[in-house]
């Protein structure tokens, strides 16, 4: 027994040893995406764990809610012991954890059906909402903010680059949940223009994709902005200038290039966070997604369709910054990996 005690720590050793030749075999973008991967996968055990806890410690009997004030206490007991909410809450975890690894989510408390197939039914209509309010941000992001640059940079029309600057501070510190109620009651209720609720087609899609997306553009205009004119103060723009190319030339080849970086890193944070944002503005338009459907389970104490949510949510997050990360190395290697 002494001497296997002994010989851990050293076999221990050795293991490290052969991690580290291994890594330093590595070129430095394959090093940086295994540790990039590392954190990922640390972050959902992190969640994971998270999640079960705090919805645990929520107050209140979620078979309670699910069946009804007035169900016997028979049918009640049953239940919970039918879903295994009579175990110690240790066991719970581990029922919980070895059924993720058998790629089983569990079973809704409040409709009796499975989450894996709730979760599938739902999440095409998020992503299909973060995706067009991404496109939305960046394809309106990129012209206001580069156009902001040149009015700043020209001197020319203050009083337009001025209007244009409060405009966006307005959009950006505008809670989506007020704008959205804005948008309803504007381009809907008075004018009449777009439905105030709903989902199907693309005349209902406008405002939730509107609510979702006019924040982060006029944030992500503000960063191109920035951008933009330390690149057109710079010199080798000032070179390009001198050689009498065409300003849309100028612009396109040697401008856009040089704010790619800043914008796609700001991009990418933004996705994100429409990914995120997604559960406010299908609650406002009523929309039926995962968002709404993760409120309702909050609302009614389901355990596992909140679980399975939260985790997909916190995936879907933490996939888009891997993906931002792996691009951004792809683009520009020496800068992403000093930082990271």
């Amino acid at each position: 027994m002494t001497t296997t005690m002994e010989l851990c720590p050293e076999a221990a050793l050795s293991r490290m040893q052969r991690l580290r030749q291994l890594r330093a075999g590595l070129s430095p973008r394959t090093d940086f995406a295994i540790r990039r991967i590392g954190r990922l996968l640390v972050s959902l055990v992190v969640v994971v764990l998270a999640a079960f806890f705090l919805v645990h410690m929520v107050p209140g009997d979620p078979v309670r809610a699910a069946l009804g004030p007035t169900a016997p206490a028979s049918l009640v007991e049953s239940t919970r012991v039918a879903l295994g909410l009579d175990l110690p809450l240790h066991q719970q975890l581990w029922n919980y954890l070895t059924g993720l690894f058998r790629g089983d989510l569990g079973t809704s408390i409040q409709s009796g059906l499975s989450v894996s197939g709730t979760i599938g039914s739902r999440f095409p209509t998020t992503l299909t909402l973060a995706a067009c309010g991404f496109a939305v941000a960046v394809i309106g992001a990129l012209p206001i903010g580069m156009g902001a640059a040149l009015v700043a940079r020209t001197g020319h029309g203050r009083t337009l680059n001025g209007g244009v600057s409060g405009v966006l501070g307005v959009l950006i510190a505008v809670p989506d949940f007020v704008l959205s109620v804005g948008l309803i009651a504007s381009l809907s209720m008075w004018l009449g223009f777009f439905p105030p609720a709903g989902w199907g087609s693309v005349s209902h899609m406008v405002l939730p994709v509107l609510g979702l997306a006019l924040g982060p553009m006029a944030y992500l205009a503000r960063i191109v902005q920035v951008e933009m004119i330390k690149v057109l103060d710079s010199t080798y723009m000032a070179t390009a200038r001198a050689k009498r190319l065409p300003q849309r030339l100028i612009l396109l080849r040697h401008a856009l290039p040089n704010i790619v970086t800043a914008t796609l890193t700001v991009g990418g944070l933004l996705l994100s966070g429409l990914v995120a944002g997604t559960v406010i503005i299908e609650t406002v338009f009523a929309i039926p997604g995962a968002g709404n459907t993760l409120v309702a389970a909050v609302g009614t104490k389901d355990y596992p369709m909140i679980q399975g949510m939260v985790l997909v949510y916190a995936g879907m997050v933490l996939a888009v910054n891997l993906a931002v990360d792996l691009i951004l190395i792809t683009i520009d290697p020496r800068t992403t990996i000093a930082e990271g």
